[in-house]
């Protein structure tokens, strides 16, 4: 981008200084100027005014008097622009009328600029109307040179004037208008900054969910068959606290790299891992079965590069519905883990035979103490499972299968990526 001319920018600077200084001391600013003008029109009035003056024999005082009257009021310009012009204009017509024509007059385009800046167009061309007026009384009254000569000139440089103003003006709102829209962008920015740290916080929460809550599932039932075991089976027992062991670790590496995400600090050669897919979902289903649920699973079809988002989500789902039947299915429950590849997307289906829940709508318990539809229907699991769905287009539909003999059924369904060949 060129730099501006070093003058230009000598110019801007003073103009912005002086602007500043009269917001923030505009009565200061009206004193300075108004005792200015004031000074100017007495100067005048002391003995200059005679050299344009069509008739030199006007009294000293009531020439004084005219110029005060042109150049005091300048002081209420901001607050009654319309009054203070007009007590001008009556000034400046005695002024035209007596022959002693004021160059005090001239200070009447200060106002108008004003005007022109701060007022509707109407009460522009009223103003310049008003002004006019002490010019054809003055080419009437004193005929020195033609009308037209007399009048003209007056007349284009009010016209000069109001249009400066009126360009000043239309930056002024220009300025303010990017102002305000960059007051608004930084706003929309901080919001959309705010939904996104939420959003994040939503996706933290349910990841911690899915991996604290499997894990520890997973590690109360294999701590449980331990127990049982340890009197009758040293053997099943040591090989349950290993799955126990095994299982920690898993849990803590995948909090660890889910907590890396969280920190500012983190180095840019922090270790990296993938997150589960569907590879995993072997070793997942051998975990639940070393807890103590017999899972059964079925493969139909091939992926065809499934995305990795898509991969997640079917991942977690399972996760999430073999944990619930960990959970609430009590210890005679089995489960099965059905997948299906498609041409129109994948399709999952994981059902158990766990008590309670029976024959009642989703989310419903049985009444027999064990109320299992109401944890499974209202619990961050299910909730989280239909974000990560949603997030695909996709369906997914959980609840209580009909009896008997019981059960739960989760069915999951997401289409196939459009973006995917």
């Amino acid at each position: 981008m060129t730099e501006p001319h070093p003058l230009t920018q000598f110019l801007q600077r003073w103009t912005q200084r002086v602007r500043a200084f009269d917001r923030r001391r505009p009565l200061v600013w009206d004193l300075l100027l108004t005792g200015f003008f004031v000074g100017a029109a007495l100067v005048d009035a002391n003995g200059g005014w005679r050299n344009t003056a069509p008739n030199t024999h006007v009294p000293g005082w009531q020439v004084f008097l005219m110029s005060l009257g042109l150049s005091v009021p300048l002081f209420w310009r901001r607050r009654h622009p319309m009054a203070v012009l007009a007590t001008m204009v009556a000034t400046n017509l005695l002024s035209s009328w007596t022959g002693a024509m004021l160059q005090a007059a001239l200070i009447q385009m200060i106002v108008l600029f004003d005007i022109a800046m701060r007022l509707p167009l109407r009460t522009l061309g009223r103003a310049g109307l008003l002004m006019t007026a002490p010019l054809v009384v003055g080419a009437v009254r004193f005929p020195r040179d033609s009308w037209d000569q007399q009048i003209l000139p007056n007349v284009w440089a009010y016209a000069l004037v109001a249009l400066f103003g009126i360009a000043v003006r239309s930056r002024q709102d220009y300025t303010a208008a990017l102002v305000e829209r960059a007051r608004r962008l930084e706003i929309e920015r901080d919001q959309q900054a705010q939904l996104a740290a939420a959003a994040e916080r939503t996706r933290i929460a349910r990841e911690m969910h899915d991996i604290i809550g499997h894990n520890l599932s997973v590690i109360t039932g294999l701590a449980d068959g331990g127990s049982y075991a340890a009197a009758k089976s040293p053997e099943r027992a040591a090989q349950a606290l290993e799955a126990i062991g095994t299982t920690s670790r898993q849990a803590l590496s995948e909090l660890r790299r889910l907590l890396d995400v969280l920190r500012d600090d983190a180095p840019a050669t922090a270790e990296r891992s993938p997150q589960p897919a569907l590879t995993d979902l072997d070793q997942l289903i051998d975990g639940v079965r070393a807890a103590g649920l017999p899972v059964r699973s079925t493969v139909s079809g091939r992926p065809d590069s499934l995305p990795a988002g898509r991969q997640l989500t079917v991942y977690r789902v399972v996760q999430e519905a073999l944990t619930n039947t960990l959970k609430h299915g009590g210890p005679t429950a089995t489960a099965t883990v059905a997948v299906s590849y498609t041409d129109h997307g994948v399709t999952v289906e994981v059902t158990d035979t766990g008590t309670g829940g029976s024959g009642g709508a989703p989310g419903s318990g049985n009444g027999d103490g064990n109320d299992r539809g109401n944890d499974r229907g209202n619990g961050r699991g299910l909730t989280g499972m239909r974000e990560r769905t949603s997030l695909y287009d996709g369906t997914l539909e959980a609840g209580p299968l009909p009896g008997p003999p019981g059960g739960w059924r989760v069915h999951l369904h997401l289409p196939k990526d459009s973006e995917t060949p």
